[in-house]
């Protein structure tokens, strides 16, 4: 009996035996992990148990200090307890920060330092009844697919005091089809000045206007309006500094301010590889505010103003690389000095119950341009000459249901030089918002200018395709 008992048991513990050697090592390494586990855990809670050591040492001081110093026996008794209600309110607050400190010793994320980067893709297939000859555009006439950008943007935080972005655009030749990438925007920007100031610097858009500083793809139209085609140079890109204050009142105000060596897409730097003065830069400012007229209509205004000095080199490079003006009536235009001002106004209509499916925003902005111009013609020069054009541009957009939206623009402009060279156009459009990250969007443009331009009129249809990926910190705006 005693033999067959032997035998079982032998039995029964042969699994136990024949156990691998890893699994022995396997727990082992458990075992050490726990152990160094419980170790911090250790020292966290003896750093804590010190901290609340001394705070107690440091509250019976001030009691005996206190009752040392008082001269009235007759305290009440909620003097006498409100230093240690303090205490104990700081006491609670370090055991907070020592959990904070020891779960953030444990947290570990694989992107935390990664910037967030995205890219954003737009085609626009069009078709004009005129060539580039009679319509003086960059695009061809006729059928037509233009990609127009692709932009890589990545943005981070530097420090705790600045952020910083960068945006690679890459667009095709119209007449090469190859990409050429550059470096569209390249910024610093601060997040802890003191008095409401928030400064940037690097490559950036100024703060002119309304759309002067938004990106293609964040137009509520396919085209960027001919106003600031022609007085700005399309996007209104700069090498400089700019200081925004956000005037410490009741009421939403912001000023900004900027300086820069050049402003907008077809505004090169003046004296480039020579000395410049302060008289070479651009200055330009914007003031803006907002305004609530009941709960579902909103009012935001703004006006503008750009200065460049002296602009004389920048249109007579004798290197031939900046472009020419045109010749107007066999005269020929010198800019000398660059003066455009500018002022903006955005009605928007959301009503509260229904805002995100139903929305009405009537934009318009008006510019004047007031450039001096050296004239010369075959009677000799005519220094100083000043000319006036006005442009503008007006839009109706209506948002109907959550993914549609419709609109019409109308626009109208006078050519910087010669103010009787007029143009006006018409476009309603469409847009399909498939998605927070993909955009489609019909527009058919009527372009008619004066006689004085020597042009014809022009039909257009544009369908824009744009789409997003990864993150993008403007995407789609209702401007």
């Amino acid at each position: 009996m005693k033999q067959g008992i032997i035998i079982l048991f032998i039995l029964l513990c042969l699994p136990a035996l024949s156990v691998p050697a890893f699994a022995e090592s396997d727990i082992e390494s458990r075992i050490r992990t726990l152990e160094e586990t419980l170790k911090k855990q250790e020292e966290t809670i003896r750093a804590q148990q010190i901290m609340i050591y001394e705070l107690k040492e440091q509250n019976k001081k001030n009691e005996v200090k206190q009752s040392n110093s008082s001269s009235s026996p007759e305290r009440s008794a909620a003097e006498q307890m409100a230093p240690t209600g303090e205490m104990q309110q700081q006491v609670q607050e370090l055991k907070e920060k020592v959990e904070q400190v020891a779960e953030a010793q444990t947290r570990t994320s694989p992107g935390i330092f990664n910037p967030a980067i995205g890219l954003v893709g737009e085609t626009v297939f069009g078709y004009r009844d005129k060539g580039s000859s009679q319509t003086g555009s960059g695009r061809p006439g006729g059928f037509d697919v233009f990609q127009r950008s692709v932009e890589l943007n990545a943005a981070a935080a530097v420090d705790p005091f600045a952020k910083a972005y960068v945006v690679l655009n890459a667009s095709a030749d119209p007449v090469t089809g190859e990409a050429s990438l550059e470096v569209e925007e390249a910024a610093l920007q601060t997040t802890s000045l003191p008095w409401n100031l928030e400064l940037k610097a690097g490559r950036f858009f100024g703060e002119f206007g309304r759309l002067g500083y938004i990106h293609d793809h964040e137009l509520p139209f396919v085209n960027r309006p001919l106003a600031l085609a022609e007085y700005i140079g399309g996007e209104s890109r700069t090498d400089g500094l700019q200081l925004n204050w956000l005037l410490p009142v009741d009421h939403y105000v912001s000023l900004t301010v900027g300086v820069g060596d050049q402003f907008g897409g077809d505004n090169p730097p003046n004296n480039v590889g020579d000395f410049r003065n302060g008289s070479g830069l651009n200055y330009w400012g914007r003031l803006s505010t907002y305004f609530d007229l009941t709960p579902n209509i909103s009012l935001e205004p703004g006006i503008s103003a750009l200065w460049n000095p002296s602009t004389d080199a920048q249109w007579a490079d004798p290197g031939g690389v900046n472009p020419p003006l045109p010749t107007v009536a066999g005269n020929t235009f010198t800019e000398r000095e660059r003066r455009l001002w500018g002022a903006d106004l955005v009605v928007s209509y959301k009503p509260l119950r229904n805002n995100q499916f139903e929305s009405l925003t009537w934009g318009t902005e008006v510019l004047y341009s007031d450039n001096r111009y050296d004239v010369t013609n075959s009677g000799g020069a005519l220094p100083g000459s000043s000319v006036g054009s006005v442009g503008l541009y007006s839009y109706l957009t209506y948002k109907f249901h959550r993914q549609w939206s419709a609109g019409f623009m109308f626009e109208y402009v006078e050519n910087q030089v010669n103010n009787q060279d007029k143009t006006f156009a018409y476009s309603p459009y469409i847009t399909w918002s498939l998605s927070h990250w993909n955009q489609l969007r019909l527009q058919y443009t009527y372009t008619d200018p004066n006689t004085a331009s020597g042009r014809p009129a022009d039909n257009a249809v544009y369908l824009q395709w744009a789409w997003i990926i990864g993150s993008h910190s403007h995407g789609w705006q209702q401007r």
